[in-house]
């Protein structure tokens, strides 16, 4: 796993480390990606455009845009990919997205895709081991332990809402998570498909929308959300995200909706789903991390204890170790035995 060296960084820590360690020269950083962009997709990987998967969340607006304007509006194709349990301003927000920058764009609802596959029966089945009753009309969660609780190994919560509005939760054995979680990915990996369709029709590249929390820490699917030909934002923090969606006039409604997975058919965030802490403390934490900021000067930027970053750190490392299998290529043995990459 390699990321691009964090030129944003200051070139030291000269007294106490703040939050302004992760602030932008957005103007310059949107020339530089854009110009990326054209280098990759043009003259790297050959192709007459972008196709992009929009979401109507904040890093797959920003890369469509950073795509709009590196290679023309007209050589950009968005991606609109709702499914049952979609959230209707998803839809809404990436047509809102499309329209803002001129992109085209297409609505491919997936849903009789997944059901065909047996994705929601497949996952209603191992949810039926712990509550069996439900059925249709229920929704579902699921919930990771907070590593600041301080366990040693990660607590996954499947949380049900019955069609009166109750709300029932159990820890989930293993067997029941991994079932559930892989009837899920079919997901991502039905609109990654749909996503290469469409590229290839075009002669377009794929793009990646993760930004560096998400890809240091695995938070997507191999071979669903994983997959793209070109990934320009997995190098900025999420904070910085943020920074280039106001430098590009990415829609206010879009920068000030609250970081979602828009996977399950219950609201939820993704601190709840995945990360530790809401993404501005993550992002600090990451930072002091690999920069080798002092766990203390870590805490009193992102209003944490020392002991708690700690904590922090030892979930990320946990993460890293435990997702580094979606970080790798298709494995060849090589003439003496080695693993090489095509």
């Amino acid at each position: 796993m390699t990321l691009r060296s964090d030129d944003t960084a200051p070139a030291g820590h000269a007294g106490q480390f703040t939050a302004e360690a992760l602030h932008l020269d957005a103007p310059a950083a949107v020339r530089a990606i854009t110009q990326g962009i054209g280098e990759q997709v043009l003259r790297r990987l050959r192709r007459r455009g972008a196709v992009i998967g929009l979401s109507g969340g904040v890093d797959s607006s920003v890369t469509a845009a950073l795509c709009a304007a590196a290679l023309g509006p007209g050589n950009v194709m968005a991606v609109l990919m709702p499914e049952k349990d979609s959230d209707p301003e998803s839809l809404r927000l990436g047509r809102l997205v499309a329209a803002t920058y001129g992109i085209r764009h297409v609505v491919e609802d997936i849903a009789p895709t997944l059901a065909a596959a047996g994705c929601y029966l497949r996952r209603d089945g191992a949810i039926r081991e712990l509550f069996p009753d439900y059925g249709p009309d229920w929704s579902c969660k699921v919930v990771l332990s907070n590593a600041l609780h301080g366990n040693r190994y990660s607590l996954t919560k499947l949380v049900v809402q019955t069609p009166s509005g109750e709300r029932k939760e159990a820890r989930m054995p293993i067997h029941v998570y991994q079932a559930v979680v892989a009837a899920t990915n079919m997901k991502q990996r039905t609109r990654k498909q749909l996503e290469y369709y469409h590229a290839d029709r075009l002669n377009y590249a794929v793009a990646g929308t993760p930004n560096r929390l998400e890809y240091d820490q695995g938070f997507f699917v191999k071979n669903g959300d994983g997959a793209a030909d070109f990934k320009p934002i997995a190098h900025l923090y999420k904070s910085q995200v943020y920074q280039l969606a106001e430098e590009l006039g990415v829609p206010a409604e879009i920068r000030q909706r609250p970081p979602t997975t828009d996977t399950w058919s219950m609201a939820q965030t993704q601190e709840e789903f995945y990360f530790a802490l809401p993404y501005g403390q993550m992002d600090l934490c990451l930072y002091g991390l690999e920069h080798g900021i002092a766990a203390a000067e870590v805490g009193r930027a992102a209003g944490l204890t020392e002991e708690q970053v700690a904590l922090v750190w030892q979930d990320i490392e946990a993460k890293r170790k435990a997702t580094r299998y979606l970080h790798e290529p298709p494995l060849l043995i090589g003439d003496e035995g080695s693993s090489t990459a095509a």
